[in-house]
């Protein structure tokens, strides 16, 4: 599936950034992605001439929506094609945008920082990761949340 190779294309990134302990091959497996698109993951694709170069995935949480699962082919990067994606979803939808991502990834964060999030206190990113993600306790310890501007808080 196409998605699922830009995906770990994409996440290539992370490999001797996050800890090792979180790291997998591939980063996801086809039972994985399907798991999130069974959980509500409605996935974007950003296609130019004709291939599929970048997904991001949505997730309606009912007073928020998360993005999930953003990544851009390793080849395509640095052209824009991320926000452009990242604009299109938030025009979806006029409930907060939540993102989280791994703690170490300083691009990525930097990324949502340029569109407009914001990082979350520690004792907040705690409480939205065990509210709106399904995650292991490892992978809370190791992450952020961003928040969109409209976000007041919990």
């Amino acid at each position: 599936m196409i998605v699922q190779e830009i995906i770990n294309d994409g996440a290539s990134a992370y490999k001797g950034v996050i800890p090792a302990d979180r790291w997998h091959e591939p980063y996801m497996s086809l039972d994985e992605l399907q798991a999130q698109v069974n959980d509500g993951v409605k996935f974007w694709c950003y296609v130019e001439g004709g291939k599929m170069i970048a997904v991001m995935g949505i997730q309606d949480k009912g007073d928020v929506n998360l993005i999930r699962h953003a990544y851009v082919r390793t080849a395509a990067r640095k052209n824009g094609i991320g926000g452009k994606l990242l604009q299109h979803l938030s025009t979806l939808v006029s409930t907060p945008i939540l993102i989280g991502t791994w703690a170490d990834a300083d691009w990525a964060i930097s990324f949502y920082k340029k569109h407009g999030f914001r990082l979350v206190s520690h004792d907040e990113k705690e409480l939205l990761l065990r509210k709106y993600w399904n995650i292991p306790l490892r992978q809370i310890d190791t992450s952020v949340v961003l928040a969109s501007a409209n976000w007041v808080g919990p």
